[in-house]
């Protein structure tokens, strides 16, 4: 299975299930199918595999992105920007997505999570502080997404809701 940097585990995320799929790039049936966001003409659910997004063969071949990224800081070079929309799995929110960004570089997606997960990493849980945090639930209506720096380890998180 390819690693990603900035989603180290798209199968824990959901945002990848098992199937015997083949995927619409390759045309190979590896096991897993993607099942994350893709932004594209052509409409793409639920039939690339991890390889052809990671070595962005996917992206190519369907000019596709699998997340939006607004709001990036000045710091962050093009190319943590490129890999992030075009060989990074994206994740699946209630309403837009977007990553999230520190120390120059984009952070580690690391799932869904609810008020009981926040309270383990004080300082995710201060930037959802205004977001009625408390009724926050990973299956819920309102849900909160977590990252991590890849650089120095700061959890980051924003809410979502229905």
């Amino acid at each position: 299975m390819p690693t990603f940097r900035y989603h180290p585990d798209p199968v824990a995320t959901g945002e990848v299930i098992t199937g015997d799929a083949a995927c619409r790039c390759c045309g190979r049936h590896r096991g897993f199918i993607y099942t994350g966001p893709v932004y594209s003409a052509d409409e793409v659910v639920e039939e690339l595999c991890l390889w052809c997004i990671a070595d962005g063969s996917a992206a190519t071949l369907f000019e596709a992105e699998f997340t939006d990224v607004a709001n990036v800081p000045d710091d962050v070079p093009r190319p943590v920007l490129t890999e992030v929309l075009t060989r990074t799995p994206g994740f699946s929110g209630w309403q837009q997505e977007h990553w999230m960004f520190h120390c120059a570089d984009a952070a580690a997606y690391l799932g869904k999570v609810g008020y009981e997960d926040l309270l383990t990493v004080p300082e995710a849980l201060e930037m959802v502080q205004q977001e009625y945090v408390r009724s926050l639930s990973p299956t819920g209506e309102a849900t909160g997404y977590l990252f991590r720096c890849l650089h120095c380890g700061t959890h980051l998180a924003y809410a979502d809701h229905v």
